[in-house]
């Protein structure tokens, strides 16, 4: 028998999972509408949001790739209760990081977007991505991904 036949996971670890690949793939549906826009999106948004868009280097927007694709792996290999998880996981906070880092320092984004969107909402994917990094540790450790 495998550790994956021995030791299931609570039904708790299922909907965590869940949930989190949902959340990520959110985010790459927000990645691919950034990457694929329009030039009618373009023209609908303000001249602000749209210079900011436009001055995104490419290192940010590969972060941005990173992090997303990262966590929609990452959380599959959960849902595979695969030991994989976890460093997949933490290379998508590490690109979650770098994209805030550049949000943050580099631009005026809280200015542009607001505090919800500026700052609440980077810190929340931090945060987010914090507790997958932990939850899937957590679950290596108690043997239910292996």
């Amino acid at each position: 028998m495998t550790n994956n036949d021995t030791i299931k996971p609570p039904v708790w670890f299922w909907i965590v999972s869940v949930l989190a690949l949902l959340w990520n793939l959110l985010g790459a549906m927000a990645y691919l509408g950034q990457v694929f826009i329009t030039d009618e999106m373009k023209a609908a948004m303000p001249a602000d949001q749209l210079e900011l868009m436009a001055n995104t280097p490419a290192w940010a927007t590969a972060a941005f790739a990173i992090a997303v694709w990262g966590g929609v792996l990452g959380c599959i290999g959960l849902l595979l209760r695969k030991k994989w998880a976890r460093p997949v996981l933490l290379l998508s906070l590490l690109g979650i990081l770098v994209q805030m880092s550049y949000a943050f320092f580099m631009t005026n984004a809280a200015e542009v977007y607001g505090t919800v969107q500026g700052v609440v909402m980077p810190l929340l994917l931090i945060g987010i991505g914090v507790c997958l990094v932990l939850f899937a540790k957590s679950s290596q450790n108690k043997g239910w991904i292996s």
